[in-house]
């Protein structure tokens, strides 16, 4: 467990882990996910190839929504909950990807007010950049603070759900499994922040 806890702790460079795996085509299947963590049970060591396989996405996931500054520890802290509850990870379900996310989201929920504080921060950006500061790239760019001013006017729950589908690119069912919520909660949720988005970003263009 002490070397599995240092080699979460000592985080790859963002994509190291995503190249060594190689890319989505040819990367293992998530049914070759849940044998590998069924198998840690009886060889912990088995564990660090899930870690190496999907510690980008989820740091990617969590920079996303707290900033890189936090994002290391917050992704490792992940890996670390996930190995210590591995038994109870249901391998029928054969997904990986949503346990993993699910957890992540947890953490995140910790660190709800660095979250908050991120997205205003944005939205400041947003509200100061002046009209013709550049071209395609800043218009790009406009775009990316408008919607960090526009999930702030969302509920958690509502962002978790947003999230887990923009940045974690998990499926409907894939955001019931990680929030254990039903599947027709994930829709609800997405129609009304959709909703929430919409009239943001329109209020802005007026």
């Amino acid at each position: 467990m002490t070397a599995l806890s240092h080699r979460f702790r000592t985080v790859p460079p963002v994509g190291a882990a995503h190249t060594a795996a190689g890319t989505p085509e040819d990367a293992p299947s998530e049914t070759a996910d849940a044998a590998l963590v069924a198998a840690s049970l009886t060889d912990p060591d088995r564990f660090t190839a899930v870690y190496d396989r999907h510690f980008p996405a989820v740091y990617r996931y969590v920079a996303g929504r707290l900033g890189p500054q936090v994002a290391d520890d917050v992704a490792a802290e992940t890996f670390l909950v996930a190995f210590r509850r591995r038994a109870t990870f249901d391998p029928a379900k054969g997904e990986v990807r949503p346990w993993l996310f699910g957890i992540a989201t947890t953490l995140v929920a910790q660190h709800r007010r660095a979250e908050s504080r991120r997205y205003r921060a944005l939205a400041q950006l947003a509200v100061e950049r002046g009209p013709g500061d550049g071209a395609d790239h800043a218009a790009a760019e406009g775009l990316r603070l408008d919607l960090a001013r526009a999930l702030t006017k969302l509920s958690r729950k509502e962002r978790d759900v947003v999230l887990l589908v923009a940045l974690a690119d998990l499926s409907h069912q894939g955001v019931a499994d990680a929030l254990g919520i039903p599947y027709g909660t994930v829709g609800s949720r997405l129609s009304t922040a959709r909703r929430k988005l919409r009239a943001a970003l329109n209020r802005k263009g007026e």
